[in-house]
């Protein structure tokens, strides 16, 4: 499990990350956006994939001082373990980074194939091509799981 003042990134995934964030050509501007990019592909591909090897751990710091970046690593634990309110516990916190890197290492190899399927597209088309997906998806499919989780708390009320 992670520390809980830090994140893993998977180390199959270091060239990959590498090219996400490169100054020039790369469509994030650091480590932290990329992953948080592909936890949410991870998740909305509804692929968690554990992972032993890990690259240089980053300090959690980084991605809670993002906009939104505690509120994604609680979002997702709270989807994951919708019946486990207590999954939102200070204590609980590795499990909630070990959540998010899973699915980070889900999205990061799907990432990986579109990319190995349009090779003559560069990087910043892939990304793009892969958020107007989400944004174009159809209503039945646009119900997300964040939607759900805050309409069933609402009935809760």
């Amino acid at each position: 499990m992670a520390a809980a003042d830090r994140f893993r990134r998977p180390h199959t995934h270091d060239a990959l990350l590498a090219e996400l964030t490169d100054k020039k050509t790369g469509p994030f501007g650091t480590m932290v956006e990329a992953m948080m990019f592909a936890a949410m592909l991870g998740r909305r591909k509804g692929r968690r994939e554990p992972f032993e090897q890990h690259g240089e751990p980053i300090r959690l710091a980084l991605m809670e001082g993002r906009l939104y970046g505690d509120v994604l690593l609680d979002m997702l634990a709270a989807v994951e373990q919708e019946d486990d309110p207590k999954i939102l516990a200070d204590d609980r916190l590795p499990e909630r980074i070990l959540i998010f890197e899973e699915y980070a290492n889900g999205g990061l190899g799907y990432l990986k194939v579109e990319i190995n399927r349009q090779p003559t597209q560069n990087l910043d088309t892939v990304v793009a091509k892969l958020v107007l997906e989400a944004l174009k998806a159809s209503p039945a499919e646009k119900k997300d799981d964040i939607g759900e989780l805050m309409s069933s708390a609402a009935l809760d009320w």
